[in-house]
Parts: C-alpha cells; sequence; structure tokens
C-alpha cells in the first residue's frame, strides 16, 4: 500500500499555475491577462496564494526581457533555443529569487525542479537547478554565502563553482513573444476540400 500524497501548498499551486501561463505566453505570445482568465476558468476551485501567483505570471511576462538577460550568461545556448518548459521554469525562477526575497533561495530553486521533474524533459530539472543556483549566487550572494558557511558541504553545490564562460554572456537579448498561429479560412458551408492529386 503506498502512502498518500501530502496536499499540494497553496504556495505550490500558486507556482505551478504562474509556469503554465509563462509556458503558454512563451508558446502563443497571448495577453497576460488572457492567459490568467484562462487559468481560472480551467481551474476555478483551485486553492492558491492568488497574489504570489499574480506576482509571478505577470511579473515575470512584463521583465521577460531583462530577466533573459540576468540568465544569458549562465546557459550555454541563447534563451530563445532552449526548451519552453525551462525557459518558463528558469523566467519564474530568477523572478521570484530578485523580487521576491521573503522565500529562501533554496526554496525558490527546489520548487522549480520539482516543476522541472512533473513537466520537463528526462534531464531538464538538472539544467534548471544549475542555472538557478549561479543566477542565486549573483542575485543573493549574501544569502548564499551564508548558507554555504553554515552549510559547507550545502544541498546546492554548483553555487560554490565559477560557471564556464558562456559564449553567449555578451550577446543582446530581445524577447519577442511568438504569435498566435493563424486559423485557415472556414469554407462556406456544402463546400468541399480541394483535391489533392
Amino acid at each position: 500500500m503506498t502512502a498518500p500524497t501530502a496536499p499540494k501548498s497553496a504556495r505550490r499551486k500558486s507556482r505551478e499555475l504562474a509556469f503554465q501561463g509563462i509556458y503558454e505566453w512563451l508558446l502563443a505570445g497571448s495577453d497576460a491577462g488572457a492567459i490568467e482568465a484562462f487559468l481560472h476558468e480551467r481551474y476555478p476551485t483551485i486553492k492558491l496564494d492568488d497574489a504570489h501567483f499574480q506576482s509571478l505570471l505577470h511579473g515575470a511576462l512584463a521583465e521577460a526581457g531583462p530577466l533573459d538577460a540576468l540568465i544569458q550568461p549562465h546557459i550555454d545556448r541563447q534563451t530563445s533555443e532552449l526548451s519552453p518548459v525551462e525557459h518558463a521554469l528558469l523566467l519564474m525562477g530568477t523572478f521570484e529569487l530578485q523580487h521576491h526575497l521573503d522565500v529562501p533561495y533554496r526554496v525558490v530553486i527546489n520548487e522549480a525542479v520539482e516543476l522541472g521533474k512533473v513537466y520537463g524533459g528526462t534531464d531538464g530539472y538538472k539544467y534548471v537547478n544549475g542555472v538557478l543556483d549561479r543566477i542565486a549566487a549573483q542575485l543573493r550572494q549574501i544569502e548564499v554565502e551564508s548558507a554555504n558557511q553554515s552549510h559547507p558541504q550545502g544541498q546546492s553545490g554548483s553555487s560554490n563553482l565559477s560557471p564556464p564562460p558562456s559564449p553567449f554572456a555578451h550577446v543582446p537579448v530581445r524577447h519577442k513573444a511568438k504569435a498566435a498561429p493563424r486559423r485557415p479560412a472556414a469554407r462556406p458551408a456544402g463546400q468541399r476540400p480541394p483535391r489533392k492529386d
């Protein structure tokens, strides 16, 4: 018999929903308000930390360009070449590291990693972990150093290492969401599609 899984916290649900919204925005370029309305419609009974959800979703979308500029020196390719799952997690995690100083950096990284395990590819969560670890060392230097001093063999092992120089570290970042795909025009009733011979 398997043990019952613990219920997700309201804050974890808010991160999961914000991540889904950022992912949708990266894929389709939808308006932030429309994404939020869709998520609330799709999950009407979900109990989440709404203020945290609003901050992560709208903040990450509004600051996507500057956030990508923070991410860029710590990755081995351009941000536009990241998988949408990894990119969404890095945008959200970087925003939370920068703007939610009340949340310990290890919690921010762990939450992004857990979402990466659920939604990402086989080892995508490891990539997210390493990148956010280096970004935390930059954005939360005092907190990271303090944690490393109190736990010399800390959980976040890569923060003690200097990241290798990225070939894209000085590439200017331009962020433009993808346009929504156009749907083919509707055919008048009774008209047959053209034959393919």
